[in-house]
């Protein structure tokens, strides 16, 4: 099953970017491209998913249904 994370991205003064989210208790991951954070912070969130399902915790994601909307980021 799909699920939606909401992410907060923030470039830092370094020229990383930085992800958190506010769904997924304990996520947080930098990376030096914005792609590069997206991929660390998919497989931060699907571990930490993965580990509040064996403590048997309750998820409160939105499931992906058939529309949903995506920011889509296009350099210049």
């Amino acid at each position: 099953m799909e699920m939606l994370v909401n992410l907060h991205i923030e470039r830092l003064p370094e020229g990383l970017y930085l992800a958190t989210s506010d769904e997924v208790q304990g996520l947080v991951a930098q990376g030096r491209t914005l792609q590069e954070t997206l991929e660390i912070a998919r497989d931060v969130a699907k571990k930490l998913l993965e580990s509040q399902e064996k403590r048997q915790q309750e998820l409160k994601l939105q499931e992906v249904g058939e529309s949903f909307d995506y920011p889509l980021v296009i350099g210049g």
